[in-house]
């Protein structure tokens, strides 16, 4: 059995209450236990936040801590936690969620049953206060063709619930500065870089969510990052120019031109 790395970041504005229940649900609650949990911290924290995770540090003695001097953002963060994990396999995870006990169990499975795969996600449902008051949920495609043809026009994995080769994410270039698209950004070179993926057809991962979570997917900033992305697909060929004109103008409609209470419906009722 495969030995696992899980990946988490957490900064100066979370939660220590919700930062126990998300290392407990990938450390001891899991029926695949993993052998380290590295916890990157962005940058200095409250002194409340900081003395939860030496808590848990000292309960849970995979906890392999990573503290950074400034706060460089999740990119970043990310990429260094990735540079020192000691395993091939890593779990991703962040740090206000739940995963289900038998996650790993179900994804290194599905990693060894095709050694050919770079890449395993899944499915995630979200929560608003308790992990039993769920208000959504986001299944993704299967088969690696299917999921390639989905991240034409946005995500194809569920980033809070993949499992990878650390060598394949190395081999592409790491996570890398993007902003809130890190993820999507790192499957993009990926697919240029002819990796295989999947995604199981269970939920993984419980996400906490909120009011005012699709605020965020807003504004000039998101909208220009996200055009980044599809120029990368544009200049690699993986999708046409009539495709990318496209994809962009429906990102500006929803980024720059809908108010936030339409964004937030438009998300939740038909982006899923």
């Amino acid at each position: 059995m495969s030995k696992i790395s899980v990946l988490m970041s957490v900064y100066r504005n979370d939660s220590p209450e919700y930062l126990r229940m998300a290392v407990e649900s990938v450390s001891f609650k899991q029926t695949l236990q993993p052998d380290e949990v590295i916890l990157v911290v962005d940058g200095s924290v409250p002194a409340v936040l900081e003395a939860e995770i030496k808590n848990l540090c000292s309960e849970i003695p995979y906890i392999k801590p990573l503290w950074k001097p400034n706060n460089e953002g999740l990119g970043k963060a990310l990429r260094d936690g990735v540079e020192i994990a000691a395993n091939e396999i890593i779990a991703r995870m962040d740090s206000d969620d739940v995963s289900v006990p038998d996650r790993f169990e179900k994804q290194i499975k599905a990693l060894e049953s095709d050694p050919t795969l770079s890449i395993v996600g899944g499915g995630m449902t979200e929560f608003i206060d308790s992990p039993d008051n769920i208000v959504g949920s986001r299944t993704v495609p299967f088969a690696n063709d299917d999921i390639k043809s989905y991240m034409k026009t946005r995500c194809g994995l569920n980033h809070v619930t993949v499992m990878f080769k650390r060598s394949e994410i190395l081999r592409v270039g790491n996570y890398q500065d993007w902003f809130w698209n890190e993820d999507y950004y790192l499957w993009v070179r990926m697919m240029i870089g002819g990796c295989k993926f999947a995604n199981i057809p269970d939920i993984l991962v419980n996400v906490r969510s909120g009011a005012n979570q699709y605020a965020r997917r807003g504004g000039r900033k998101y909208f220009e990052s996200e055009k980044g992305i599809q120029k990368l697909m544009l200049d690699n060929n993986l999708i046409s120019f009539p495709r990318y004109c496209f994809n962009v103008f429906v990102r500006f409609c929803v980024q720059i031109a809908m108010p936030n209470w339409l964004r937030g419906f438009v998300f939740q009722k038909i982006f899923r």
